[in-house]
C-alpha cells in the first residue's frame, strides 16, 4: 500500500496534479492534510461576512472547512492545476451553485483580484511549490485587506527533525522548505506585520502568520 501511495504521488505530480493519478492523490490529500489544516484554522477568528482566499486549493477540503464557519461571506479557491479547480469545485458544489464559493484557475504569480480584496488568506501544503516565494508573497500581501491575516501552513519545516522519507520527498519533488527564521524573514520582507511563527509540540508542523 505504501508503494502504491508513492507511485500515485509520482504519477499525479503534487506540483501540478493531473490525470487519474492526480485525482486519487488529491482525494488522499483532502484526508491526510486534515489534522494540520484543522490546527492552523484555529489561528483565524472567522466572521460571518469574511472574504477568504485559499491559494493552492488542491482537492477543496480547506474551502469546505472554512465555508462551515463563514456563513454570509465569500470563499475563493485558486489553483493553477486545471484538475484541482475541477475537483475543488465538485467537492464544494452546493456552495458553488449558491454563489458562496468560487474556484478559479490562476497562479500565485499573478492573482486575478483587486488590491485589499480578502480578509483572510491561507495556503495549505502548497508553499513548497511557489515559483518565486519572496515575490509571490508580495502578491499575496497586495490582495490582503488592511487588518487581514495570512497563514502559510505546512506539515514540515526546515527546523524540524525530518525522517528519511521526508528528506527523500524534499529532494524528489524539489520542495522549498524554509526554517522558522526564514519564514519570518520572507513575510517581513513582503511587508507583513505582527508576524508569528506557530509550531505544535511533538509535530513537524508550521503555521507562519502575517498580518497587514
Amino acid at each position: 500500500m505504501k508503494d502504491k501511495k508513492v507511485s500515485i504521488t509520482e504519477l499525479g505530480d503534487p506540483r501540478k496534479p493531473h490525470g487519474d493519478a492526480g485525482s486519487e492523490m488529491l482525494a488522499g490529500m483532502n484526508e491526510h492534510h486534515a489534522p494540520v489544516t484543522d490546527w492552523a484554522l484555529g489561528f483565524f477568528e472567522f466572521r460571518d461576512n469574511d472574504n477568504v482566499l485559499d491559494i493552492g486549493c488542491g482537492g477543496g477540503e480547506t474551502i469546505r472547512k472554512m465555508s462551515q464557519q463563514v456563513k454570509n461571506g465569500k470563499i475563493i479557491g485558486v489553483d493553477y492545476s486545471e484538475l484541482s479547480v475541477k475537483l475543488s469545485t465538485k467537492h464544494n458544489i452546493n456552495d458553488v451553485e449558491c454563489g458562496k464559493v468560487k474556484v478559479v484557475e490562476a497562479s500565485v504569480e499573478k492573482l486575478p483580484f483587486e488590491d485589499n480584496s480578502f480578509d483572510k488568506i491561507i495556503t495549505v501544503e502548497s508553499f513548497y511549490f511557489w515559483p518565486e516565494p519572496q515575490q509571490n508573497l508580495k502578491e499575496v500581501y497586495r490582495v490582503l485587506a488592511k487588518g487581514g491575516k495570512f497563514l502559510i501552513v505546512a506539515d514540515i519545516n526546515g527546523d524540524a527533525e525530518l525522517d528519511k522519507e521526508d528528506i527523500e520527498g524534499i529532494q524528489k519533488y524539489r520542495l522549498f522548505n524554509p526554517t522558522l527564521a526564514e519564514f519570518y524573514e520572507l513575510l517581513e520582507n513582503a511587508g507583513f506585520k505582527a508576524i508569528k511563527i506557530h509550531t505544535q509540540d511533538g509535530k513537524k508542523w508550521v503555521c507562519a502568520e502575517g498580518n497587514k
